[in-house]
């Protein structure tokens, strides 16, 4: 809707105040008797098309003067403007003390952080004691030092050791969470060999891969772009992918490492075909300690926390994992690795 100018009350003092006649009233500047009539005429004007302010209809017919309307008008002005510094000021004051409970909020959550990771370090180093002597001892036994082995004292001592390398990559990655969290991200960077870094991780998972019937292939382009990486993390980040694929993949399933060049940056990507994310689950995987599945008799095993250091090291590089999925047929992790990573 466009207003004409000459639709526009008379812009005079007396249009910024509310209620002129009550409060005239109510300070005994004129009488209730004396409103009512002002009121009336000023309705009757509007009827006729015809706009008048009120102060004008009471000067008008005598019921007070200019100078004292004048006042009336000023002294109201003044109480608005006091009224409202004295609301900013409440405002500013409750704003200031709900700041201030933040902070102490979040003050309080970064030390309940700091007393976590603090725990999980000192856990885990701790634990890297008795494995250190459980893994000694079963070398000895596994060599034949302590006694010759039947076959299936070999077998018991090789489950355990399977065992207790699971361990071991655990207790890593609890320490490896809590150091970046700490910000000790630092990357040993050099030219990366993706031929070396997918030979170890097929090396590293042929062996599940076979045992639970999927199968496990690459793809690599021949020839690809120079990135500088940090070759034993990126390492890690890939073989944790493939590892969580073959988890969640059913047998006779299939698990693709794929290396791409895209010009002068590489993809890298492991994709499944197993049971899929939701996608408004995307976020809560890469959450530190949490399980989708997080009831104790869960069916898949894991701490929670591989996913999460994975875009931890991604993101160290400047980049970051990305995930797709289709529920019930695959899912794809990727990120993207540049000529300039820091």
């Amino acid at each position: 809707m466009i207003i004409k100018m000459d639709e526009l009350p008379v812009l005079t003092p007396e249009v910024l105040v509310p209620r002129l006649g009550d409060f005239l009233v109510e300070n005994n500047l004129i009488q209730s008797a004396q409103l009512e009539q002002a009121l009336a005429i000023q309705g009757d004007l509007k009827k006729a098309g015809k706009a008048e302010l009120l102060g004008d209809i009471l000067i008008n017919h005598g019921y007070i003067d200019r100078k004292t309307l004048d006042q009336a008008i000023t002294t109201q002005i003044l109480q608005l403007r006091n009224a409202l510094q004295e609301a900013n000021q409440s405002l500013e004051r409750k704003v200031l003390l709900r700041t201030q409970e933040l902070q102490a909020a979040l003050n309080k959550l970064s030390e309940l952080d700091q007393l976590k990771s603090n725990f999980i370090a000192n856990i885990s180093h701790e634990l890297r004691t008795p494995l250190t002597h459980i893994k000694g001892y079963q070398e000895l036994l596994l060599t034949g030092v302590m006694g010759t082995l039947n076959p299936e004292q070999e077998e018991t001592i090789g489950i355990i050791k399977k065992a207790s390398e699971r361990l071991e990559r655990l207790i890593d990655d609890l320490i490896n969470t809590t150091q970046i969290s700490k910000g000790n991200s630092a990357l040993s960077l050099a030219p990366a060999n993706f031929a070396e870094i997918i030979q170890a991780v097929m090396a590293q998972n042929e062996s599940k891969a076979h045992e639970n019937m999927i199968t496990l292939k690459f793809s690599i382009d021949e020839i690809l772009p120079v990135v500088r990486i940090d070759q034993p993390k990126i390492m890690w980040v890939v073989h944790q992918l493939v590892d969580n694929a073959l988890k969640f993949t059913p047998q006779h399933g299939e698990v693709l490492i794929e290396v791409k060049s895209l010009g002068e940056n590489i993809r890298v990507a492991v994709e499944d075909t197993g049971i899929g994310i939701p996608e408004d689950k995307f976020n809560e995987i890469f959450e530190p300690f949490h399980q989708l599945d997080g009831n104790a008799a869960r069916k898949y095993s894991g701490t929670g926390i591989g996913l999460t250091l994975a875009r931890q090291i991604i993101q160290a590089h400047r980049s970051d994992l990305i995930v797709s999925s289709k529920q019930g047929e695959k899912t794809r992790f990727e990120f993207i690795l540049k000529p300039s990573m820091v």
